[in-house]
């Protein structure tokens, strides 16, 4: 790529991040947060007037929102540093607050109205995170882990890391690890404190759904200072560095054809208008931050940057070698949500079997519940599809997907092939432009000698 290119790409890029912020810039003492996962019938009010309509992945989550799951339904938010919120089946809950301090820390919090969440807060920089269940509040400025529940008759508080200070009508309370505080809500909230933990239900779900972001947040490639989407990334895609490009970051199975806004959905916010949500399940850091670009012999490839700018509507760079969906949000006025595409409630899923095939780009894939999709993602690229069998995601049965300690059996590898498969460049893009594929996860840049010829400066 000559200078001129580059002078001109970084000029649509910095024009692009002026107009595409200036909603969020408006607004600059509000925070978006993200509702990072949905299984079965979870409801979303955006207070447009509308009450709750069905939500779904990616959607932005902003001050005054609520949330409540059904009978089957399960839900997980996303703050900024990476800390999580996952709501049980038949929970309500609402942000009431999401604010910045004067110092920058970021101050959440939540009111837990009806049935059970887990928290697990990392208070990176500062940020404080409050619940509000029964007459009882917890502020957190400190790492913690916890579940409560609340209903009519009783509150609990259950303790897994740290210890968390509890302030109610009988006053206040401290809860250490592995303790549980029960509260009678007919007796204005007077607490016991038992020195064990009862298991529930979803405690191994939430334990498997921290556990995946653990271990794939580890590495941030991208320097983001932004936890919320890493571990995404990071199981759904791989980085490299490309010449004339830098550092860009591309989902696995793509193709030739496929384009980062042909699904997804337009959701409107009172005070922000229209905001683009992605449809993919690793689909928000590349939509919030940075620009996207295509890279002959490549495809569609993200670079992260422009931390500073959060985005309602993504930013590409125009090509003239392929074609892009259109971002047009809806008509001012509307105000109900509308679909792009495969975009909006799809469900997740549940097959025994799945067939990966090139412009899926995730589809299909719940978190955690394939291994080795670098090296699924070449046998997709050499022999177009591959069969794979997913756990259930976070099942307290799954074989911990994701690579825990003590699972060596490779999960989810393509019939036929095996943990060995080849890992390099050429093996991935196959030496066409017809047979694009995400690069394999690496730490260096993969070998060149059989990959198709990249951008030259």
């Amino acid at each position: 790529m000559s200078a001129a290119s580059v002078s001109r790409l970084t000029v649509i890029f910095l024009a692009a991040s002026i107009l595409g912020t200036l909603p969020a810039m408006a607004a600059s003492q509000a925070r978006i947060v993200r509702l990072s996962d949905v299984q079965g019938s979870v409801e979303i009010d955006k207070n447009t007037g509308l009450g709750f309509e069905k939500a779904f992945i990616n959607l932005p989550i902003t001050q005054g929102t609520k949330l409540r799951t059904g009978d089957n339904g399960r839900a997980e938010i996303e703050f900024e540093d990476g800390s999580s919120m996952r709501l049980a089946p038949k929970t309500s809950v609402e942000f009431s607050a999401l604010s910045n301090a004067d110092s920058g820390a970021h101050l959440s919090q939540v009111n837990l109205t009806e049935g059970m969440a887990y928290v697990n807060w990392l208070a990176k920089n500062g940020d404080e995170f409050t619940l509000n269940f029964s007459r009882e509040k917890v502020t957190l400025a400190r790492p913690a882990h916890f579940r409560a529940d609340t209903s009519t008759q009783v509150a609990n508080l259950a303790v897994f890391k740290g210890d968390v200070e509890v302030t109610g009508p009988s006053g206040e309370l401290k809860v250490e690890k592995k303790k549980t505080a029960t509260f009678d809500v007919a007796d204005n909230d007077k607490s016991n404190v038992e020195n064990k933990i009862a298991e529930a239900a979803l405690d191994d779900w939430d334990k498997e759904a921290s556990s995946y972001h653990d271990q794939y947040a580890k590495n941030n490639n991208s320097s983001s200072p932004y936890g919320y989407g890493l571990s995404d990334l990071n199981y759904y895609g791989a980085y490299t560095n490309v010449p004339g490009y830098g550092l860009m970051w591309q989902p696995y199975f793509t193709g030739v054809g496929w384009d980062p806004f042909m699904d997804g959905a337009w959701g409107f916010y009172p005070g922000f208008g229209y905001m683009y949500a992605s449809a993919y399940p690793w689909g928000w850091l590349p939509y919030r931050y940075g620009n996207w670009a295509f890279v002959p012999g490549f495809g569609w490839m993200w670079q992260p940057g422009a931390w500073n700018n959060w985005l309602t509507v993504p930013r590409y760079t125009p090509s003239t070698s392929a074609r892009v969906s259109a971002l047009n949000p809806p008509p001012a006025g509307t105000v109900r949500t509308v679909a792009v595409g495969r975009g909006g409630a799809m469900p997740v899923s549940t097959a025994s079997r799945v067939v990966l095939r090139s412009g899926t780009a995730g589809f299909g894939i719940p978190r955690g519940s394939v291994r080795n999709l670098d090296h699924l993602n070449h046998q997709v690229v050499k022999r177009g599809s591959a069969e794979v069998r997913p756990a259930p995601q976070f099942s307290a049965t799954s074989p911990h997907p994701w690579g825990a300690p003590g699972n060596s059996a490779p999960q989810g590898t393509a019939p036929g092939s095996s943990s060995g498969a080849s890992s390099g460049r050429g093996a991935a893009a196959g030496g066409s432009r017809g047979s694009m594929g995400a690069p394999t996860r690496s730490s260096a840049p993969s070998p060149r000698s059989s990959a198709p010829a990249g951008p030259h400066r």
